[in-house]
């Protein structure tokens, strides 16, 4: 089953262009020329949506080349594209009662998370020393190699 290609519509369109960043192409060597900014988000909605790999993307669906649409991609995020596409949908939609808060999530992507919760101070002593480890095994002083101790020589020593 074949996936239809992302058709941006006028509508959407008519949202999206107006925060696009404009590019001049240069007087001087102008280069290759740019590919439209409509067919660029199309290609973009269509490797999102389908979750092939940027470079993957058909060239014969007429959005460029994904490293194209890719570069697209993060030119318009670096220009703050999308933050405010997403302001201009939640104004639209809060206008039309169409948002049901009942719904709402909270996540880090919008509400920066704590890291970790504040530390607890340290539990206190009871006793005024603390018992000897039963755990590790002690060394003689002055010594560098460690202690035997009684238990261990009584029963290794020759009877």
């Amino acid at each position: 089953m074949a996936i239809a290609p992302c058709i941006v519509s006028d509508e959407l369109w008519g949202l999206v262009e107006p925060l696009l960043p404009v590019k001049e192409r240069r007087f001087r060597y102008p280069g290759r020329k740019r590919l439209p900014d409509r067919e660029a988000l199309q290609g973009i909605l269509f490797v999102l949506q389908t979750g092939i790999s940027w470079t993957h993307l058909p060239a014969e669906l007429g959005f460029g080349s994904g490293v194209t649409c890719w570069r697209r991609l993060d030119e318009w995020q670096k220009a703050g594209v999308w933050e405010r596409l997403h302001e201009v949908l939640l104004a639209r939609l809060r206008a039309a009662g169409e948002i049901e808060w009942s719904r709402a999530v909270c996540d880090a992507s919008h509400v920066q998370a704590k890291k970790g919760a504040p530390r607890r101070a340290r539990a206190r002593l009871i006793e005024p020393e603390t018992a000897p480890s039963t755990t590790s095994w002690s060394m003689r002083p002055g010594s560098r190699s460690p202690g035997r101790s009684p238990a261990a020589t009584a029963t290794t020593a020759p009877s």
